[in-house]
């Protein structure tokens, strides 16, 4: 087990996330910093919304930027220490960019799973990090309603903050499903439970 930032990964967890970064990173190119954190979330939507389980069971918060992963965005702005095994970070023309450091394996992902990343890098692979910033801040979408709900778009909008501590809860997009909901709160404490055994 590994604590970071007040959270504890698994290792087959850490394999999966860095492995799917090593797939985005084999086939996006250039991969920036930004556009990485914004696909590891849109995995993780899409996954809730089509499947009512999250695919990588990360937090993620409400920062001005869009929904992030703080743990993520520590690991990939300072030198990599979890995924240091996966991928190498790389400054180039004032920016940060991600490369794979092997190649990528498919052993911890099912058939589903690997499918839906093929989507996201088909759907998205053009997209601008700025294009997908916008994407996550659409009306409605959980970033937006969580912030809205915290009172956070008029600080974000006045600059009075860039970041802040509070969860976006992804079982907010199945609401209207109650079979898809059941799945996500029971996929959610069967990961917990494994965690904690595993610790």
């Amino acid at each position: 087990m590994y604590y970071y930032n007040s959270s504890i990964y698994t290792k087959d967890q850490l394999a999966k996330l860095g492995n799917a970064i090593i797939f985005l990173a084999e086939k996006i190119t250039p991969l920036s910093k930004t556009k990485l954190l914004k696909l590891i979330y849109l995995i993780e939507e899409l996954s809730v919304k089509k499947y009512g389980s999250p695919f990588f069971n990360i937090r993620f918060d409400v920062w001005k930027l869009g929904p992030v992963s703080r743990d993520l965005y520590v690991e990939i702005t300072s030198e990599p220490d979890l995924l240091e095994p996966y991928i190498i970070k790389e400054h180039r023309n004032g920016g940060v960019f991600i490369r794979p450091k092997k190649s990528f394996s498919d052993d911890e992902f099912n058939d589903l799973e690997l499918d839906l990343l093929g989507d996201i890098v088909r759907v998205y692979k053009r997209y601008t990090a700025d294009q997908l910033i916008e994407l996550t801040h659409r009306k409605h979408s959980p970033w937006y309603t969580t912030a809205q709900k915290n009172g956070l778009l008029e600080h974000f909008e006045n600059d009075l903050a860039n970041t802040s501590d509070i969860e976006i809860d992804l079982s907010s997009l199945i609401m209207q499903d109650d079979q898809k909901l059941s799945l996500f709160k029971g996929h959610k404490e069967f990961l917990e439970h494994s965690k904690r055994l595993k610790f």
